[in-house]
């Protein structure tokens, strides 16, 4: 199985977030957990449905990723520019404070 995090969008303002760990919504993908295994990925689901519910973010899915020297990367272009910001303006979104 390949491993994957769950993001959705915080709906108070539309940031990009990941299931992380307790009952946190993380900012930064590196804060995500991964999930390795179909149970663990169930469960991440679980949560996510559950945030969705109660309206705390909206798009909830399963984003395939792979981790490479501890850090989590996006598998997918689309999801490395959702992670970073905007790619025409470098000087918007989390790569601003890089």
């Amino acid at each position: 199985m390949a491993m994957k995090v769950f993001t959705a969008n915080r709906l108070s303002d539309g940031t990009v977030v990941y299931i992380g760990p307790g009952d946190t919504w993380a900012e930064v993908l590196d804060h995500a957990l991964v999930a390795a295994t179909a149970e663990e990925e169930a469960a991440l689901k679980t949560r996510a449905e559950a945030a969705v519910k109660a309206r705390l973010v909206v798009g909830a899915y399963a984003m395939p990723v792979t981790v490479e020297n501890g850090a989590i990367r996006p598998a997918s272009v689309r999801e490395r520019i959702r992670a970073a910001g905007p790619s025409n303006r470098t000087d918007l979104g989390k790569q601003a404070a890089i």
